[in-house]
């Protein structure tokens, strides 16, 4: 049995009180003082996250970006520079091997940062890829950490300590600036739908950084329970849940990701399948008592037909931005059943529990734009 691995941060969580769990090949905090109420500092104030487990794979070399057009379903070439580009990996089948985040330097330097689950299998299928293109592809996850500050005070914080006008980066912007007096890779972006920073540093500096954010600014610290609950409210897919190698983007609803006016690998079997596509991740509400979790199976209210499975549900945290009330849950349903307002069944412990189909859209996202 592969042994679990521990970011640079492990010995701090476990000295924090985080509660620990194996996530991707990783052992990391689910959670420090309880999910609903980090859920809600990120909602209200600001949280702490540790994504050192995320990969990091360097492309460089003549042909950077027109090697990553040929491999993710957005444009790179077409791409401005100093700005996080988010795409998806497919096979030839057009399912998904991994959605990834790009930060385009140059036309011949990208960064591309992989789930932790998937980073080995996808810096594999990049070198397998690599055909003649001009390119050097690196593995640099061991050398790098990375935190996460999300939330309506991030910014704040983010002043005090950088040299830069940090609040001149935009939405998916990103640059190299000194934090706490260290150089870093600073983006501005959030996998929790609040404005936020992602900081990549060495191990080392992470680890100076971490103790000042904790240790002078008092950051609640957040672990894996409710970023899933963060991310879902904000309506962002998760590897494994959402998206996975079964799975392709169009049924996915991240057609926004894909550029269809070039050429990548699954390409064409996006094409066939837009053109009779068999079903559709949606917004449910559950109408009845009960939560859908993931893996429960949707069926049709009159003929008992299983029609879809929940991909993740919760009974959201109540904070100023939520739009909902009620438990609610992303699954995928038979293209015939993807209406809004359509009743269908949530299979729960063997009772049927009734839910509508609603939007995707459980809260207001607070992105500066």
């Amino acid at each position: 049995m592969e042994e679990l691995k521990k970011t640079c941060l492990y010995d701090k969580h476990i000295a924090c009180g985080g509660k620990i769990v194996e996530f991707g090949g990783f052992l990391m905090p689910i959670e420090y003082v309880g999910i609903t109420e980090e859920h809600q500092a990120v909602r209200n104030n600001v949280g702490l996250f540790d994504v050192s487990h995320m990969g990091e794979v360097l492309v460089t070399g003549a042909d950077a970006s027109c090697y990553l057009d040929y491999m993710v379903t957005s444009s790179i070439t077409t791409a401005p520079c100093a700005k996080m580009t988010y795409g998806v990996m497919l096979y030839e089948n057009g399912c998904c091997v991994d959605d990834l985040m790009m930060y385009k330097y140059s036309d011949d330097k990208v960064l591309v940062i992989c789930n932790a689950s998937n980073t080995d299998k996808d810096f594999e299928y990049f070198l397998k890829n690599k055909g003649k293109f001009d390119v050097k592809i690196e593995n640099l996850s061991d050398k790098y950490a990375q935190l996460a500050l999300q939330g309506p005070n991030a910014i704040n914080i983010m002043a005090k300590i950088c040299d830069k006008e940090v609040s001149d980066l935009k939405l998916f912007d990103f640059k190299e600036m000194k934090v706490n007096g260290k150089a870093m890779l600073v983006s501005r972006s959030g996998y929790t739908g609040e404005d936020g920073f992602e900081i990549y540093g060495s191990p080392h500096e992470i680890n100076e950084l971490f103790d000042l954010f904790v240790n002078k600014y008092k950051v609640q610290l957040c672990g894996l329970g409710c970023r899933d609950t963060l991310r879902f409210e904000a309506n962002m897919p998760l590897y494994g849940h959402e998206i996975n190698n079964d799975i392709n983007p169009v049924e996915a609803c991240l057609n926004y990701a894909i550029c269809y006016d070039k050429e990548f690998i699954g390409r064409s079997a996006l094409l066939k399948y837009k053109e009779n596509q068999t079903r559709k991740l949606v917004g449910l509400e559950l109408i009845d008592r009960g939560i859908a979790r993931g893996g429960y199976e949707l069926c049709d209210l009159d003929t008992s037909e299983v029609i879809g499975y929940i991909t993740t549900g919760y009974m959201i945290p109540k904070t100023d931005s939520s739009r909902v009330d009620k438990p609610v849950a992303l699954g995928y349903v038979k293209i015939n059943y993807a209406q809004i307002g359509k009743e269908i069944g949530v299979i729960i412990r063997g009772r049927v529990i009734k839910a509508k189909i609603r939007d995707k859209k459980f809260m207001k996202k607070k992105y500066v734009k």
